[in-house]
């Protein structure tokens, strides 16, 4: 096993974040930093989901963000995915940016709430076929006892797509999260990383410089 010690955290040349320059927004910074972090790095929209199950264990895996607005940042599932399910029981998540590429991370958690049918809907028909396809092939995170179950379940999938473009999958939901605190995190190659908490309170966001 090699050195975990031996592999660089980050480039040897990182940006400049200063607090100070931060807009009132989280929202507009995110987009700035998002917006930065694609002339870098792969898939920077790609986001880690924390929820909780009915134990209150974590639960973790990565999606792909939808939109980011006023109201919050959007994701979307089948409601009948495991987070789907985690979500309707206790709606609350965190999401997760990490950029190593840009030494940059953002981390955000609040509450969680579907979007409406009409919204959902919309997402789903904007997918990429492929997606569409593996939302109807259901079973998410299901034990898979035979391979030609899934072959089978695939070329249903196929056919519904093919005839009704327009169909919906069962269940799918856009979903807001809509924070209650957004950090940015800056890396700095002395450890004295800058990190910048927004935290609503009432109506407006209110910017708190962290330590390290």
């Amino acid at each position: 096993m090699p050195s975990l010690r031996g592999w660089p955290s980050f480039p040897e040349e990182l940006p400049v974040f200063d607090p100070a320059d931060a807009p009132q927004s989280p929202q507009d910074l995110f987009l700035d930093w998002l917006t930065e972090a694609g002339e870098h790095v792969l898939a920077p929209h790609a986001v880690t989901l924390s929820t909780v199950d009915s134990d209150g264990a974590p639960d973790a895996r990565v999606v792909i963000l939808k939109d980011v607005d006023e109201a919050g940042w959007y994701v979307a599932s089948s409601a009948e995915s495991p987070k789907g399910v985690q979500l309707a029981k206790d709606p609350r998540a965190a999401l997760t940016f990490f950029w190593p590429g840009r030494g940059r991370q953002v981390r955000l958690r609040g509450p969680v709430s579907p979007t409406s049918a009409e919204v959902s809907a919309a997402d789903f028909r904007n997918r990429p076929p492929a997606s569409r396809v593996e939302a109807f092939i259901g079973h998410q995170s299901d034990v898979l006892h035979d391979l030609e179950d899934l072959s089978r379940a695939a070329e249903e999938a196929e056919r519904q797509v093919r005839e009704n473009p327009d169909l919906v999958a069962e269940g799918w939901t856009r979903y807001l999260v809509a924070p209650e605190t957004v950090e940015f995190w800056q890396a700095s190659h002395d450890r004295r990383h800058v990190r910048l908490r927004y935290r609503r309170d009432g109506g407006i966001w209110l910017r708190e410089r962290l330590w390290p």
